[in-house]
């Protein structure tokens, strides 16, 4: 692989990486302290998040299952199928261009060779890699574990409270109600954790949000998902249950979801909110933005500076951004 990343800013040792990223970016991202060349282990790092990675499976599978007829390909491929592998190859596929693009952008005077020395193999020493697995998680924790625990409470809090009394004047509405035969006691808390949520700060945000994700085909209740998803991605489907009142996070009914989203009316046009152009979109913001902030803390902790987290969250954003823009405003 080494012939094929030197052309776009890479080398051979950052095949590896780039595989893992499609587990996860956070111990790809860890997996670069192996490049020796400082600008090809900063490429590395700033193009792993565009790896398709397993968070992104869920929010995958409920908008190709949603919107993807269960039909066959040429007779024998599951079209499905062929649409979920079709954003992994455009992972790999844009993870290449911006590796190209930023060879071009970051200078460096040290020249990259691929060079590697086998070691001599012994048996582990078990008390040694104890040890060592030890001290990197402490690492991890103390380093990483900071900026993950800080946004973490930021998003409970805007999801948990609201302007004003607005969350309690809702609690006290519902205390009053009591089941009935149509309407059962978990209806009635899936429906107030909904109005909690819509009524929350992070509900205000998703409505004064709504004008800059109104072109990519997006609703105020969609953008309530892009921000709490940033704790991480597939967040966004338990947050679609919540707010459709079809269930908690821990138990996410994917038809109940599908079904209400598929009635989702916008009021102001009375056409369906969820077409095939704004799942498509939708797929294509999640397949490039820096929805996670676990990588965004290991990036600032691997690079030692907020700036290069900075410059990733950027140029990740505008181009999930752009390229879910051009998805939606050509399909609808």
């Amino acid at each position: 692989m080494d012939r094929l990343m030197r052309k776009v800013g890479m080398s051979g040792k950052s095949t590896l990486p780039l595989v893992s990223g499609m587990a996860c970016a956070v111990p790809a991202i860890l997996s670069t302290r192996g490049i020796e060349n400082w600008k090809d282990r900063i490429i590395t790092i700033m193009v792993t998040p565009l790896m398709s990675c397993s968070a992104r499976l869920p929010v995958y599978a409920l908008l190709i299952s949603f919107i993807v007829p269960d039909e066959k390909f040429l007779g024998f491929m599951n079209l499905k199928g062929l649409v979920m592998m079709g954003l992994y190859l455009l992972g790999w596929a844009m993870a290449l261009l911006a590796a190209f693009v930023m060879k071009l952008i970051i200078k460096a005077k040290e020249k990259s060779y691929y060079l590697m020395e086998l070691p001599i193999y012994r048996k582990p020493r078990w008390g040694n890699v104890g040890i060592t697995m030890i001290e990197k998680a402490k690492v991890f924790v103390t380093d990483a574990g900071k900026v993950i625990i800080t946004i973490s409470i930021i998003l409970w809090f805007l999801a948990s409270f609201g302007p004003g009394n607005s969350i309690e004047v809702i609690e006290e509405k519902y205390a009053s109600m009591q089941p009935t035969e149509s309407i059962t006691q978990t209806d009635l808390n899936n429906q107030l954790q909904a109005e909690k949520l819509a009524a929350s700060f992070a509900g205000r945000i998703g409505h004064f949000i709504e004008p800059a994700i109104k072109p990519l085909g997006f609703d105020w209740k969609i953008g309530i998902a892009l921000i709490t998803s940033f704790a991480a991605r597939e967040v966004f489907v338990g947050t679609m249950s919540t707010i459709y009142s079809v269930g908690s996070t821990e138990d996410v009914d994917f038809e109940a979801i599908r079904e209400r989203m598929r009635n989702e009316i916008d009021p102001e046009t009375g056409e369906h909110v969820y077409s095939a152009a704004t799942a498509f979109s939708l797929m294509i913001f999640f397949a490039f933005a820096m929805q996670c902030m676990s990588t965004v803390a290991v990036v600032k902790r691997e690079t030692k500076s907020w700036k290069w987290p900075s410059i990733q969250i950027l140029y990740l954003t505008g181009l999930a951004y752009l390229s879910s823009l051009i998805v939606y405003q050509w399909m609808k």
